[in-house]
């Protein structure tokens, strides 16, 4: 070998192995990178039985809701594994046959164990995180703390004498001081935990210490309790919303705390949505539970608030995990509930009278309108069109409201529909229809329907309009369109 050669080799071998070293620590890297993807939680379940499914299910709203599935081997082994993390949160483990549930967290560690005995549940061993071990050292502490509160409870129940009952309170108050210290500590301690988000979250917004003596001081604390009821929530972290808790705690805010004005709630879910927009999960749970609040609302007028999230959220494309199929229904509801808004002029009906002539909405000159779509063949209306006539002659008329009564249905009804008009002798009503020539005028030129503008979905459907024919009452009741009024009439005269 020439001495040129060797030079060449000299220098060739060692960058040759230094590329091949670079190159296998490159591709262990990559296997351990893939390895990691394709595993990305592994809970492992020991337990006592010998087979069925067991599930890894999690706590969302009040229900569980299953994650993963696994059959039982003959040495009572199951794994729950996948290639995605987890979201974090209250898991639980539901053994077959499906009477024992054990609950688990999940955090940024998803590599667990758990060993469960359906004999002995208390003692449940679950490891692989530090949020657990603290977590099953908890519910031991409040198992034990538990027991002795109904203990201290019972004892109360049955005290004969001031000093017995007094010295059970306070004892049920010391054990409840210290489980409510008990979860203090842990937040102290270790404040970026799983444990401490949740307990945080837990937490019971503040009540005012003063009694209130006037309206202001009842208003001033009504505030402080509304101000501090979201004090533990983090609307920006979605850990929370996999509990049992936070679900329970949105209704009741909203159903209860909340005032329930349209322009209040809109305001208050704007924000509330703002805060989310960085916690996809968040923002999702809450814009989902939302639309499905006022879709349909209980209250008269707060379909305000589904419309503005149709238009501010819907529509603008901001729900991309919506099917095409959701976003159709929830399109067609909006457009249903646009044409009438509490407030606005409700739009000029030019229907057909029983002789065949148009009697438009907009010629009844009254101080009210009572505005009916009923069906002659629905079971409900039968029994409400009569009722509602009778109010209408007994107090109704002498105050100038008059009645314009809409055949929901076809025309190929009009001959049931004229025919229950004269047996219940609502002569005295503006009735019409909708001829199959007009209907067929309206679809040719793309016009909305009476349906659509008046919302139309079930029979009877009441809507009440003032003197310059403003919506000012809609889809009520008898005795709510009654009540608004007299309300209404009674206020005028004042």
């Amino acid at each position: 070998m020439t001495y040129e050669k060797r030079c060449l080799l000299n220098i060739f071998v060692p960058t040759f192995y230094n590329l091949m070293n670079k190159y296998l620590r490159f591709t262990i890297l990559l296997l351990l990178i893939c390895f990691k993807i394709n595993a990305q939680y592994k809970i492992s379940v020991t337990c006592n039985y010998d087979s069925g499914m067991a599930y890894l299910t999690y706590h969302y709203g009040k229900s569980l809701n299953i994650e993963d599935s696994g059959k039982v081997n003959d040495k009572g082994m199951v794994v729950f594994q996948g290639n995605h993390p987890l979201q974090q949160g209250i898991y639980a483990l539901v053994l077959p046959g499906k009477r024992y549930s054990i609950d688990f967290l999940v955090s940024d560690v998803q590599t667990i164990s758990i060993d469960a005995d359906t004999t002995k549940l208390p003692e449940v061993k679950i490891s692989g995180s530090k949020d657990n071990e603290r977590f099953v050292n908890y519910q031991k502490f409040v198992n034990e703390k538990g027991r002795m509160l109904m203990a201290e409870r019972d004892a109360y129940m049955r005290s004969k004498t001031k000093a017995d009952s007094s010295l059970h309170e306070a004892n049920y108050i010391k054990l409840n001081t210290e489980i409510n210290q008990y979860r203090e500590d842990l937040i102290q301690n270790y404040p970026g935990s799983l444990m401490a988000t949740l307990f945080n979250a837990m937490k019971e917004a503040p009540y005012p210490t003063k009694a209130p003596v006037t309206r202001q001081d009842t208003l001033n604390n009504y505030y402080f309790y509304k101000q501090h009821y979201w004090d533990g929530i983090n609307f920006m972290d979605d850990r929370i919303i996999r509990t049992p808790f936070f679900l329970p705690k949105l209704e009741r805010y909203y159903r209860e705390v909340m005032q329930q004005a349209p322009d209040s709630l809109i305001k208050d879910i704007d924000n509330r949505l703002l805060y989310a927009r960085n916690a996809p999960e968040m923002y999702k749970l809450l814009l989902n539970w939302f639309t499905d609040e006022y879709i349909n609302p209980k209250y008269m007028g707060q379909d305000k608030v589904f419309i503005h999230l149709f238009e501010k959220y819907h529509s603008k494309g901001l729900t991309p995990w919506l099917t095409e199929k959701q976003m159709e229904i929830i399109t067609r509801r909006a457009y249903m509930q646009m044409a009438n808004q509490l407030g606005e002029a409700a739009a000029n009906l030019e229907l057909l009278d029983t002789a065949g002539k148009p009697r438009p909405l907009y010629d009844l000159n009254s101080d009210y309108t009572v505005v009916i779509f009923w069906d002659p063949n629905c079971g409900h209306c039968k029994e409400e069109v009569p009722r509602l006539d009778s109010i209408y002659r007994a107090s109704w008329k002498a105050k100038k409201v008059k009645i314009y009564a809409v055949l929901s249905e076809k025309e190929d009804q009009k001959a049931n529909w004229t025919k229950f008009i004269r047996e219940h002798h609502i002569t005295d009503w503006t009735n019409v229809y909708q001829s199959k020539k007009q209907a067929d005028e309206e679809t040719a030129s793309n016009r909305p329907n009476f349906r659509q503008l008046y919302d139309v979905v079930t029979t009877p459907t009441l809507y009440l309009l003032d003197k310059e024919k403003r919506i000012i009452g809609k889809k009520l009741t008898l005795l709510q369109m009654n009540d608004l009024l007299e309300t209404k009439i009674k206020t005028a005269v004042q």
